[in-house]
Parts: C-alpha cells; sequence; structure tokens
C-alpha cells in the first residue's frame, strides 16, 4: 500500500483570475495544525532528507517546479509538482526529499502537526529500522 496520494483541487476563476481553495479535513485528510512554505532554493539542494513519525503533510508547489522522491521504506516513487492545483499527501512514516527545484519554486508545505523535533527521523537507516519493525 503506497503511503502518499496525489490531490487534485478545485481550480475556480473567471477573467479576473483563479482561485484554489484547500480546506482542512475536507479538501486536505486532516486538520491543518502548521503551514510554512520553502522558496529561494538553489536547484541543485536537496531540502527535507527525514521522516516524521507523527505528521502527515500535504505539499502544493504554488509555483514553478520541484520533484518529490517518497520512500516509504519498501518503495520508493518521485512525484513532479509544477500545477498550483495539485498536490500530494504524505502519510506519517514516509522519508522525503524536495529537490529539483526551479528558480521560483514556492513550495507550500500544510501539516497534521505542530513542529516537534523529537518526532523527526534524520537518518535513513533508522528509518529503515523503525518501518521495518512495525
Amino acid at each position: 500500500m503506497k503511503k502518499y496520494s496525489l490531490l487534485k483541487f478545485n481550480e475556480l476563476g473567471d477573467s479576473r483570475g483563479k482561485l484554489v481553495v484547500a480546506e482542512g479535513l475536507k479538501d486536505v485528510p486532516f486538520d491543518i495544525k502548521r503551514i510554512f512554505y520553502i522558496y529561494d532554493t538553489k536547484d541543485e539542494v536537496i531540502r527535507g532528507q527525514h521522516a516524521n513519525r507523527n505528521s502527515k503533510f500535504v505539499l502544493i508547489n504554488l509555483q514553478g517546479s520541484v520533484s518529490i522522491v517518497v520512500d516509504d521504506g519498501y518503495n520508493k516513487d518521485v512525484v513532479v509538482l509544477d500545477k498550483p492545483h495539485e498536490g500530494i499527501f504524505l502519510e506519517s512514516m514516509v522519508w522525503k526529499e524536495m529537490k529539483d527545484f526551479s528558480s521560483d519554486s514556492i513550495l507550500l508545505v500544510l501539516s497534521s502537526e505542530g513542529f516537534d523535533s523529537g518526532e523527526y527521523i534524520r537518518d535513513y537507516e533508522e528509518f529503515l529500522n523503525e518501518v521495518r519493525k512495525s
């Protein structure tokens, strides 16, 4: 079973422009507790490189493009986000890496939990050990 899914948000608009709405527990499969965004990232930089024991995430690239490496400990996929009305939902205990940022990329991240440094797994081997023993 994959621990991620692609999301497509309703893109509303008219001659004045576009509007996308993402409501917690409706369009996003959790109550949103934290929001942050990543921008001005050089294309050779890899962000993330960790898993979270509790937090679930939705990533939406608002502008430009970014590649998301999603690894559940058994399978690894790469998803390119390049449309502001599409995103990816990540379950907890997913190793994630964000890379290949376009120069104009703005990556919005919605989290199910507030920040807690204790839930982060920053060592890949530790992540694999935890995933495979559960």
